[in-house]
Order: C-alpha cells, then sequence, then structure tokens
C-alpha cells in the first residue's frame, strides 16, 4: 500500500515518527513552533511534543548550532533546521570543528547523532544569498555525511535514517522540490545513507547526479529517447557516504558518463566524482566524462538570468549528444 503525499510532508512524516519513536530527538531551529517553520515542516509538533523537544530558538544560526553539538554530545539527537543553507556561514565553526571531529578526536568516547535540515537550490528568484547549492562545501569536510533526496519517497527514508545515525548528517532539501507529489509506502520503512538509485534503466550513457537535477535528467532522458538514445539515470541521494559500487555498475554498463548538478562547476562534487572515475575506471570509458553544472557567478535575481545560470534539459541532452559524438569520433579513429 502507498499514499501520494509531497516531499515536505513526507520529511515531516519521517521526523514525526522519529520524534514518536524516540524521546531523545528533538527539533531546533527558527519559527518551528506556532509557524511550524518557514516551510511548514514542523506544523503541530509543538503543540504535541511541547518546547522541551521544539526549541523555538533566536535568529543565532551560531548559537543554535553549537547549542545541538553540545546537546549531541551528551546522547540528545537533535534536528537542526536552518532556514536556508546559504546561512550555514555564520556557524561553521560547530559544524565543521566540533561536531565533524569531535567523535574522531575522542576516539569514539562521544558521538554525535545531531542531523541539519536546510533547503537549497535555485528557481525562487531569491537572489544571492538564498540560492546556493552547498553540497560540495560540506563534503569537503571529514566527518560530516551529506544526504541530497530527490524524491518523496526517499526524503522519508532517508531523513529517518539521518536521524538514527550517530555521526553528523547534512540533510539538504531543495526549495522547489516540497511541493512535489509522489507515492510513499504505508508504513515503516528505511532508507540506509550510502545507497544510491537507478531513477531510469538505460544502456548508451550515465546521467549521475541528484536533488532536483534527477527530474531534469529523466526529462533529458525522455528527449533523448526520440533520437534513439538510451541513457540511464542514476541518483546519488547521498553524497558522503558516495555509493561507488552503484556508479562503476552503471559505468561497466554504459562506458559513458555525464555529471549533473546544479552547483557552481568550480570546485563541485559532480568534479570530485568525475576524476574518481577518470582514476579508476579509465578503461571502461569510451569517452571523457562531461560535467553539467551553475556557472561561476552568483545567482541572479533576474528570472530569465537565473535560468541561465544552471543547467536545465536541454543543456543535458547537448552534452550527452557531445559526449556520444566523441565517442563515435573516437570509434572511427
Amino acid at each position: 500500500m502507498s499514499k501520494k503525499i509531497s516531499v515536505s510532508a513526507a520529511i515531516r512524516e519521517g521526523m514525526h515518527e522519529e520524534m514518536v519513536r524516540d524521546e531523545n530527538v528533538i527539533m531546533v531551529g527558527e519559527d518551528l513552533g506556532k509557524m511550524g517553520s518557514p516551510f511548514a515542516l514542523t506544523l503541530g509538533f509543538l503543540d504535541e511534543f511541547g518546547s522541551d523537544r521544539v526549541v523555538e530558538t533566536p535568529i543565532s544560526e551560531l548559537g543554535f548550532t553549537g547549542m545541538a553539538v553540545g546537546a549531541a554530545m551528551r546522547g540528545i539527537r537533535p534536528v537542526v533546521e536552518l532556514m536556508y543553507n546559504d546561512f550555514i556561514s555564520v556557524s561553521l565553526d560547530p559544524v565543521m570543528n566540533q561536531a565533524a571531529k569531535l567523535r574522531y578526536m575522542t576516539g569514539g568516547q562521544l558521538t554525535m547523532p545531531m542531523v541539519i535540515r536546510a533547503p537549497m537550490g535555485a528557481g525562487r528568484r531569491n537572489a544571492g544569498q538564498h540560492s546556493q547549492c552547498l553540497e560540495a562545501l560540506f563534503a569537503h569536510i571529514p566527518g560530516l555525511k551529506v544526504v541530497c533526496p530527490s524524491t518523496a519517497k526517499d526524503a522519508k527514508g532517508l531523513i529517518k535514517a539521518a536521524i538514527r545515525d550517530n555521526d553528523p548528517v547534512i540533510f539538504l532539501e531543495h526549495k522547489l522540490l516540497y511541493a512535489k507529489k509522489e507515492e510513499v509506502p504505508e508504513g515503516e520503512y528505511v532508507i540506509p545513507l550510502g545507497e544510491a538509485d537507478v531513477k531510469r534503466e538505460g544502456k548508451d550513457i550515465t546521467i549521475i547526479t541528484w536533488s532536483r537535477q534527477v527530474y531534469f535528467a529523466l526529462d533529458a532522458a525522455k528527449e533523448l529517447a526520440k533520437s534513439g538514445i538510451d541513457a540511464e539515470v542514476l541518483d546519488l541521494r547521498t553524497l558522503v557516504p558516495l555509493d561507488w559500487e552503484a556508479i562503476k555498475k552503471s559505468v561497466l554498463k554504459t562506458h559513458n558518463v555525464v555529471v549533473v548538478e546544479e552547483g557552481v562547476k568550480r570546485g563541485g562534487f559532480g568534479g570530485e566524482i568525475s576524476a574518481q572515475i577518470m582514476e579508476e575506471l579509465f578503461d571502461e570509458l569510451d569517452s571523457p566524462v562531461e560535467r553539467v553544472a551553475g556557472l561561476n557567478i552568483v545567482s541572479p535575481f533576474s528570472p530569465p538570468l537565473e535560468d541561465a545560470n544552471f543547467p536545465q534539459v536541454n543543456d543535458i541532452v547537448g552534452a550527452v549528444k557531445k559526449v556520444l559524438n566523441k565517442q563515435n569520433a573516437m570509434n572511427v579513429i
């Protein structure tokens, strides 16, 4: 049995189930109480669980993130909500230098069971300070796990896994996916961190991506099918830990790869995936790995400029055809 709910409802349901299951799970952040969070993901939680477990904070990301680190050190499982992932910049010390490192630096005497939830991404015309995709920043910090779900089903299963994990998890939710409705299984289920998912089977080329770009990749695959190109779409779901075996399996099947991300291309996580494939699977490739990513500029407020700044379906289609044209040229040689 399943039901059709939105991504935001799925995340809310997953968090609610975990709060009922474990009294050590608490919510921390701005406007979480009566407002139910800026995107209504904790609506009703204050009335049900009380102010001891739904902690509505001042506008001080540094303060309440640091508080959550201390709570996690004592066995509480805080779920921290940042209004936007852009605001992590004011609380990087407790995240990068404390949460990410304390389990290692104490020889495992301390665990850090905390989740930082943060809306990310462009498309809402929120301009430079509210539109970034910062998963590459978090993935660069040892000790942090990084999750970027695309579907309602994945979002619910992954938020439950993140809350149960004993390491700090950065859980990034694309704002334009919140309202997207899909089928979600009834009852209890958890999706383990570090398991990618093939959203579309294909044999000619692998499109590796995550978050909102999964849907762009699927639309691109439909368009490519009109030209006889059979594209596989691999949704990483979790960037850290990375499901290398799923990537390897797909590359060994298609021998061609395009990596797609919404974030800025320079220093993006797509570059890490591309490099790893080139280093470890070079002999399996029929052509070089191609990257599709955001431009190296601040996100514009202007709708047409914002759309031009981030990858669209036609960009993915063009990249795939470029890769396969290179393959054909190499075969001729």
